[in-house]
């Protein structure tokens, strides 16, 4: 088991951990109903935070933030000499979360994405672990959400019996989402992304291969060109410029500058 802590990549403090280590932390905090917010970030995720001040004092606030995507784990192991074997990726944990979940009788929830992705995701997620206890789900509102719809969202999570909720809004909309709920939510809130739609089978996944040769994001990109090239094709070079001045020591990026949100976006 790995776990070395908080790293800082370009201002966002990155848990280098693997697999074991993450679902430990995960599911013990569910056990004790302790707030905890997590999120895998590949290289778009973490730019969000980089270009966005407010963002990056959200990220920086989570409990864990999973090296998702290659180009994430091999920053870690560059610049801190961490050795990571793997990346962790958010799919995948989400998985492992819920195998263990089944075996502890600990119900999760889903929130976000369509209702016809919902109920399709938990169906196959109970025919994979039979014993999975679904404590409720409901859909995005696909909309900032009024204060009493908030306060509604969080009564109806809450009295569901849920021990972990999954968090599918898309980034950055579901860590935002996850900033603005852990307080209020005593239990592991997880932004998962495209985990609904691949674990619903709305969306193949990329080959292994691809993955572990830090290709994902080309595979994505030929998915859905329409709504991914901006993301890849301006972030990932931008990215690989910002770490490469990290590594040289040209500049510094300090996690402490970053500025609290004004207000609540209120996501839903």
């Amino acid at each position: 088991m790995i776990d070395q802590g908080k790293k800082n990549l370009l201002g966002v403090w990155v848990n280098a951990l693997d697999y074991d280590v993450a679902v430990s932390k995960i599911i013990n905090a569910a056990r004790e109903s302790k707030p905890c917010g997590v999120s895998a970030l590949a290289v778009h995720g973490v730019m969000t935070g980089v270009l966005d001040e407010t963002h990056r004092y959200r990220l920086n606030q989570f409990h864990l933030i999973l090296p998702d995507g290659q180009p994430v784990r091999w920053a870690l192991n560059l610049l801190y000499k961490t050795h990571l074997p793997d990346r962790v990726c958010g799919p995948t944990t989400m998985l492992l979360v819920c195998e263990k979940a089944a075996e502890e009788g600990l119900p999760i929830y889903l929130y976000g994405s369509k209702i016809e992705v919902l109920k399709t995701l938990a169906d196959n997620l109970c025919q994979r672990y039979p014993k999975l206890k679904i404590a409720g789900f409901q859909p995005s509102k696909f909309r900032q959400v009024t204060p009493e719809e908030k306060a509604e969202i969080i009564q109806q999570i809450r009295s569901s019996g849920a021990a972990i909720t999954f968090v599918g809004l898309g980034c950055p909309r579901q860590e935002v989402w996850v900033y603005e709920h852990m307080d209020s939510l005593s239990m592991p809130l997880l932004a998962v992304g495209a985990a609904f739609d691949f674990w619903a089978g709305n969306l193949p996944k990329a080959p292994e291969f691809l993955s572990q040769l830090g290709l994902e994001w080309l595979y994505r990109l030929l998915q859905e060109p329409t709504r991914l090239w901006k993301r890849y094709v301006f972030l990932n070079p931008l990215y690989m410029w910002l770490f490469l001045l990290q590594a040289l020591k040209i500049k510094k990026f300090e996690p402490l500058e970053a500025t609290p949100p004004s207000q609540e976006m209120r996501y839903g």
